[in-house]
C-alpha cells in the first residue's frame, strides 16, 4: 500500500500545479482578465492627452535649455 499511496501522492502533487499552469494560460481567461482590466487601469489615449504630453515635454526642454545657457554664461 506504501508504493501506491507514494505514487498517488506524486501524481497529486504533480498535476496541481500543471493544472494551474494550464488554467492560467488559456486565451480566453488572458483576454477576459488581464486585458480588460489593463485597459481599465490604462485606457487609450486621445489626442487632448496626447498634445498635453507634449506641449508638457516641450516646455521642459525649453526650461532645461535655458538653465544649461545660464550656467554656461556664469
Amino acid at each position: 500500500m506504501g508504493v501506491k499511496l507514494e505514487v498517488f501522492r506524486m501524481m497529486l502533487y504533480l498535476s496541481f500545479p500543471v493544472a494551474m499552469f494550464w488554467i492560467s494560460n488559456q486565451a480566453e481567461y488572458f483576454e477576459e482578465y488581464v486585458i480588460k482590466r489593463k485597459r481599465e487601469i490604462y485606457p487609450p489615449e486621445d489626442d487632448y492627452q496626447r498634445k498635453e504630453l507634449e506641449d508638457f515635454k516641450e516646455r521642459m526642454r525649453k526650461k532645461r535649455e535655458e538653465r544649461l545657457l545660464q550656467m554656461a554664461k556664469e
